[in-house]
């Protein structure tokens, strides 16, 4: 999804929602990082960011390993029994 005009934070976090399921759909099929998430989803790296990190704040996913040689970190889903 590419946009002429970037889309304000509200208008992101609006759709955060729909975008954890479609994040965690990703991530079922192993770690990722942001750019190999943006790229799949279509959607500005920036938005994915956003949306990442409140899963990440909210428990959903954690973080694995150490950076890639980009500097990127790659994200796995938690086990949510685990907690």
């Amino acid at each position: 999804m590419s946009n002429a005009f970037p889309r304000d934070h509200a208008e992101i976090l609006r759709d955060e929602m729909v975008m954890r399921d479609r994040i965690a759909a990703l991530l079922s099929d192993g770690p990722k990082t942001i750019p190999e998430i943006a790229e799949s989803m279509g959607f500005p790296a920036n938005e994915v960011t956003l949306w990442i990190m409140a899963m990440w704040r909210y428990g959903r996913i954690a973080v694995t390993g150490k950076p890639d040689d980009d500097g990127y970190f790659r994200y796995i889903l938690r086990d949510e029994n685990a907690q």
